[in-house]
């Protein structure tokens, strides 16, 4: 199936390892150019060294007001256009509501929360028909995980801006979509095991609770990402799109 990537021109924040990163390798693996960012700048490099002469890495924190358009200027300096955007960011701090510092929850919401806000705002004004915005969310859009109480805290709420974003911007031919990933192999899924005094059993009971019984692998997420985000989904907006091995058990 051809997904109509070809020399179109993303945005993809947080890609320097984990999801975001695997969105990033399969756009460009399908024909896209894309432009990456991370917080740290060799890193920054390094991965889009690894993606090749279609990727651009810029070191930037979402939490920065002024990154938004930087990276927009960016795409088009460098590939000549920008058709979309698909905003990642590392997980908040993990703890439960006694272990969360104010400071955590500050600096949680203007990184996972106003920066995603201050991207795709930047990205609805300068996109034309058939653009598409993209958010990396969690399935604790629908169902809290232990442990994580921050992130439970943002994510939902980032969900209802996705859906009302859809509805504004549909009338002019732009879409807005989300991902929902539970356990996928990442280093931060990972870190999250270790957290328990066994991970090795933690992850055992984790995939027990999985229908298909594993975690997923990122380049599985990242194929997911990569068709929500071209013209091979032109018709889906508003959507928020489980990639969990069946973990979610609603409709």
């Amino acid at each position: 199936m051809d997904l109509g990537l070809k020399d179109r021109v993303y945005v993809v924040t947080g890609a320097t390892r984990g999801l975001g990163n695997a969105a990033a390798r399969e756009l460009v693996a399908d024909g896209a150019k894309v432009i990456i960012t991370g917080r740290d700048e060799k890193r920054v490099t390094e991965a889009a060294e690894a993606l090749g002469e279609n990727a651009v890495g810029i070191a930037a924190d979402n939490a920065d007001p002024a990154v938004a358009q930087r990276l927009i200027d960016a795409a088009r300096e460098n590939f000549g256009g920008f058709d979309g955007v698909l905003i990642s960011v590392g997980g908040p701090a993990p703890g439960f509501l006694a272990d969360n510092t104010d400071a955590q929850w500050e600096s949680a919401f203007e990184s996972v929360f106003l920066g995603a806000v201050r991207l795709a705002r930047s990205a609805a004004a300068e996109l034309g028909e058939g653009g598409v915005i993209g958010f990396v969310l969690s399935g604790s859009v629908h169902e809290p995980i232990p442990g994580l109480t921050i992130s439970n805290g943002l994510r939902p709420g980032l969900a209802g801006f996705a859906k009302s974003l859809a509805d504004e911007l549909g009338p002019r031919g732009i879409r807005v979509v989300g991902l929902l990933p539970a356990r996928i192999d990442t280093d931060r899924v990972r870190e999250l095991d270790g957290l328990s005094a066994d991970p090795e059993a933690t992850r055992a009971a984790n995939e027990a609770r999985i229908p298909l019984r594993r975690y997923g692998r990122p380049e599985e997420f990242g194929r997911a990402a990569a068709f929500f985000l071209s013209p091979a989904a032109s018709y889906l907006t508003g959507v928020m799109l489980p990639v969990d091995g069946g973990s979610r058990h609603g409709f």
